[in-house]
């Protein structure tokens, strides 16, 4: 059996949910394998971020998120709608002044709260939306190529609304 791994660097926008179409860098790292028959799982390492697969519908908004997608958000966002305030008005708990206070020491918490601005991380919505989501989604490869139809895509997603950041998602293809 052969195992073999690739990390995928991604861009997320900002301001809402950034919806990445991965399917073409996944389809690299099958053939870059050399694998014929097995598995490929693709999961995002971040607690915001989602790995699903769908649709393309080539209608888009003007940040690049397809109608699919925005009503995938808008349907999420009745279950679970943003998060603004601090302390939680809207029913949250999240987050709680000693994670504030332990995100502060962290050797890099000028990457999670730019400028000390502690609303970088009023983030509850998209931890929670990434876990219905998943953060992970495993595909068969047969005769070396993904097994899904041309219909099919495979879309990372980071929920957190924060701001633009660079985000990682692992590609391992397991088999012979």
């Amino acid at each position: 059996m052969t195992v073999h791994q690739t990390t995928l660097e991604l861009q997320s926008h900002g301001g809402t949910p950034s919806f990445i179409n991965v399917t073409d860098q996944v389809r690299e790292a099958v053939a870059a394998s050399g694998i014929t028959n097995g598995l490929a799982a693709v999961m995002s390492p971040h607690t915001t971020c989602g790995v699903y697969f769908d649709e393309w519908v080539h209608d888009e908004y003007e940040d690049g998120t397809d109608y699919l997608q925005g009503d995938l958000n808008a349907v999420l966002g009745k279950i679970v709608p943003e998060q603004h305030d601090f302390p939680p008005a809207d029913g949250y708990h999240y987050p709680g002044i000693k994670h504030f206070e332990e995100v502060e020491t962290w050797p890099s918490a000028k990457e999670y709260l730019p400028g000390g601005d502690r609303s970088q991380l009023l983030n509850v919505d998209a931890h929670l939306k990434s876990t219905i989501i998943g953060s992970s989604q495993v595909f068969p490869v047969t005769d070396g190529k993904l097994a899904f139809g041309v219909t099919g895509y495979i879309f990372f997603v980071d929920f957190d609304r924060a701001r633009a950041r660079t985000r990682k998602c692992q590609v391992t293809i397991i088999g012979e």
